[in-house]
């Protein structure tokens, strides 16, 4: 089959305004936790896209690890690629691709620094292994090798033996502070459903979109 043949039907549901709820948290937590419930493969991944300081885009997929009133929280290191766009361009797109379920969210925002303490409290929380990976692995920037990789990983597991593993101070998160929400609901005949939220003061205005 060829790349312009595959297609198929988007007979999920469907996205109304009177089924649409007025605050894009709320909305987002409920597709959420529909996604969680339903067993698709890594509900809280999401992309996320950023723009360096000569205008080129780049994403890359993460895992949603906080959500509050205040915004979506990942955490990376900061010197990977991610973390030197967001340093000279704060603007951040976050896209979660629930195509099983026929839908997607896209988030706009601002991307800001998480506290030391907000750091803190999530990377002891992580398992072991998890934290000495964080150690082993300068992010983004090349490597010999997949055996390097693994020897540095065990240099980490010598170094720090059965003790606490202290935070890199290399090591960070952010949060993006949302300004427009996307809600997409694909449908029949490709007619989609698409909800736009744009932050207005502390109000939202919402718009239907053409698919």
């Amino acid at each position: 089959m060829s790349l312009q043949d595959n297609r198929r039907e988007y007979d999920y549901g469907k996205l109304s305004r009177e089924s649409l709820l007025d605050d894009p948290f709320t909305q987002f937590n409920l597709w959420m936790a529909q996604a969680l419930e339903s067993g698709i493969v890594d509900p809280t991944a999401m992309s996320v896209a950023t723009v360096d300081s000569d205008g080129k885009p780049w994403q890359r997929m993460v895992l949603l690890k906080g959500l509050d009133e205040r915004g979506f929280v990942f955490y990376t290191n900061l010197g990977s690629r991610k973390a030197t766009d967001i340093m000279s361009n704060p603007q951040v797109s976050l896209q979660f691709p629930w195509l099983q379920l026929d839908r997607q969210v896209i988030v706009g925002g601002m991307a800001e620094l998480l506290s030391d303490k907000e750091v803190s409290d999530y990377f002891q929380s992580r398992p072991t292994s998890s934290q000495l990976a964080a150690w082993a692995s300068k992010q983004s920037s090349p490597i010999a090798s997949r055996e390097a990789l693994e020897a540095q990983f065990e240099a980490v597991q010598q170094r720090f033996g059965c003790g606490e593993i202290p935070l890199p101070e290399f090591w960070g998160g952010y949060r993006v502070v949302p300004s427009e929400f996307e809600f997409w609901q694909g449908g029949e005949n490709r007619l989609h459903d698409r909800f736009s939220f744009q932050r207005n003061g502390d109000s939202w205005n919402i718009s239907r979109l053409s698919p």
